[in-house]
């Protein structure tokens, strides 16, 4: 499980997805796809809830979602008490994602960043792993708590 990660994303980060395939699991992982499978018009809802699940119940360590702006699929994906999905366009900040808010999905704006960036965004992302301590106490202030 540990090396198994799952991947998303609407019509918009369809391409972008199966191109970044092949770049992750020369990395070292396999992956979990669960769609879209095509560039036919979708809603990012109908792939986000299922990445999020199985990030929630230890299916998949963690997960790569994209669509269009990235903001939509990460709306979506943080409305799971679980997730803390990181909108990232940059390698610093997937790597700070993980290193201060222990990021368990990775957005990416499939429109707006090239597959060389997408690529570098991944790497980082996966270079970097969880600082602890001050970041700690902060992450698990995160979820809700019922009024």
């Amino acid at each position: 499980m540990e090396k198994t990660i799952g991947m998303a994303s609407d019509h918009a980060g369809y391409s972008m997805k199966e191109a970044l395939k092949p770049f992750v699991e020369s990395l070292g992982y396999e992956i979990i796809d669960f769609g879209t499978s095509s560039e036919d018009s979708v809603d990012y809802p109908d792939f986000a809830h299922p990445l999020a699940e199985a990030v929630e119940n230890g299916k998949v360590c963690c997960g790569i979602a994209l669509c269009g702006s990235g903001n939509g699929i990460s709306m979506t994906l943080n409305k799971h008490q679980g997730i803390r999905a990181a909108l990232c366009w940059t390698p610093e900040l997937a790597s700070l994602a993980r290193q201060h808010n222990d990021a368990n999905v990775l957005s990416l704006p499939a429109r707006f960043i090239s597959q060389g960036t997408a690529e570098s965004i991944v790497k980082a992302y996966f270079e970097a792993s969880f600082e602890g301590g001050r970041h700690e106490r902060r992450v698990a202030k995160i979820a809700c708590k019922q009024l």
